[in-house]
């Protein structure tokens, strides 16, 4: 019996321009989840793929006139599940929308289409001099829109702040069609409530992201660069709360483990034998004698083993790309759960501890590595997925890292979003008052509840 649902998208189908349709099984069921795990996913009966904000409104229109779902989708490279496609609902996708609108370079803007990928962004804004600080270590497939939906962060968090902090202004397409614009272009503005901060991180919930504008930095001095080496990840974290006090202004804080430390050197071949815990700290420029000097007692009685300075940017590149190399490390152990949890810095230490007491209790591997220098960590849960028992620790151990990071007074999700992973502790975090102000704000941007069901 055909549903009402399959009945909508067929009319919906039938009423959109043909080029906008994607229906081929074989490429709508490549977007049917992200790169999350233990999250429930349907393969989209329809993707469908505009080209403008135009497009976007005539997709959501059609959607809206016969009651079918939507799901918006970036490049897929979410570890929440919130771009997972969900029954009975189309996905629309911001791939063709990849056009770079503008740079001004005066005005310190950029004016893009939400598929724009993050490093092109990067790279355009370079090309005259400017810099795009948000730096999310999926940088080279991710795109500007997800990266608005989940207020990305990144490896420079500790000195930049995240997405939110560079969007100015947004073009967007509420539930029912309407083109919606946002924001300000001037450095100050506070006429009205601030809507676009509002649709930062809303995963898809309130509207969709067609256009943003954001501001730029100029290019930063080429970095010094620290590497840090320790006998035990404890003593890193306890190096980080100290470089915390110190208030040095760091461009980077980035913390691996042992078992981080051991699969990337197994993957590009670099020679860290022995080496149980790292730090990368970055100073954008050279760095002052006094910061120097600092910086070496704080690590110095910490505990570190070892520590090597550099102001090559050669070097430095080779150690930047040696952290993002973290996770595909990591894959390469074996199925994988990741985490994302984010507490006050002077609190690290507690996390990690915990962190390390869970693994030994559920007889797990836990990789860790992440922006360490805001208080950001991304355990990575190594199991068999095969094994159903091996999956069930692994879960479990995920549940207790995240409680673990509440009840330090941290997050459940730093940089990641909440998508259907962390939907759990949504409920436990915040405020009741805020929680139920939440859900009416998100039923006046979207009556019906079409926008990023449930699945």
């Amino acid at each position: 019996m055909t549903s009402v649902i399959d009945i909508g998208i067929g009319a919906l189908v039938d009423e959109l321009p043909s080029d906008l349709v994607i229906t081929d099984p074989d490429i709508t069921a490549s977007y049917a989840r992200d790169q999350s795990r233990f999250t429930s996913w349907s393969v989209p009966a329809v993707v469908l793929a505009p080209r403008s904000t135009a497009e976007a409104s005539l997709c959501l229109t059609a959607a809206h006139r016969h009651s079918v779902p939507v799901v918006i989708r970036g490049a897929g490279s979410g570890l929440s599940g919130g771009a997972n496609g969900a029954s009975g609902a189309v996905m629309v996708s911001t791939h063709r929308l990849k056009t770079i609108v503008d740079i001004d370079a005066e005005a310190r803007l950029a004016t893009v289409q939400a598929g724009v990928v993050t490093a092109d962004l990067r790279a355009a804004a370079g090309a005259v001099g400017l810099h795009y600080p948000p730096d999310p270590g999926s940088v080279e497939m991710c795109t500007i829109g997800g990266n608005i939906a989940t207020n990305a962060g990144g490896m420079c968090c500790v000195k930049y702040g995240v997405t939110r902090d560079y969007v100015a202004a947004l073009t967007v397409v509420l539930a029912d069609g309407t083109i919606m614009r946002t924001g300000h272009t001037t450095r100050k503005g506070v006429v009205g409530y601030d809507t676009t901060g509002l649709i930062v991180g809303s995963e898809g919930s309130l509207c969709m992201v067609a256009e943003a504008t954001v501001r730029l930095v100029p290019a930063p001095a080429p970095p010094t660069t620290v590497l840090a080496t320790f006998d035990a990840l404890v003593a890193a974290g306890r190096a980080i709360v100290g470089v915390h006090r110190s208030g040095t202004p760091f461009s980077m804080v980035e913390i691996l483990d042992g078992t981080t430390v051991r699969a990337v050197e197994h993957h590009t071949g670099m020679d860290l034998a022995g080496v149980n815990a790292l730090l990368l700290i970055q100073y954008e420029g050279n760095m002052p004698q006094s910061a120097q000097d600092e910086l070496a007692a704080i690590l110095s009685a910490s505990g570190a083993t070892d520590v090597v300075t550099s102001s090559d940017p050669q070097e430095s590149d080779m150690l930047l790309q040696t952290r993002r190399m973290a996770l595909p490390a990591l894959e390469g152990l074996g199925d994988w759960l990741l985490d994302d949890v984010c507490v006050p810095v002077p609190r690290i230490v507690e996390l990690i501890a915990a962190i390390e007491h869970i693994a030994d209790r559920r007889g797990l591997t836990i990789g860790v590595f992440g922006h360490a220098g805001d208080g950001n960590l991304h355990p990575t849960i190594i199991f068999d997925a095969s094994d159903a028992e091996a999956a069930g620790a692994a879960h479990a151990a995920f549940v207790d890292i995240t409680d673990a990071a509440l009840a330090l007074g941290g997050t459940a999700s730093g940089e990641h979003g909440v998508g259907r992973l962390k939907r759990p502790w949504l409920i436990r975090e915040l405020d009741p008052a805020d929680l139920a102000l939440q859900r009416r704000l998100r039923a006046a941007f979207d009556p019906e509840g079409m926008l990023s069901p449930a699945g």
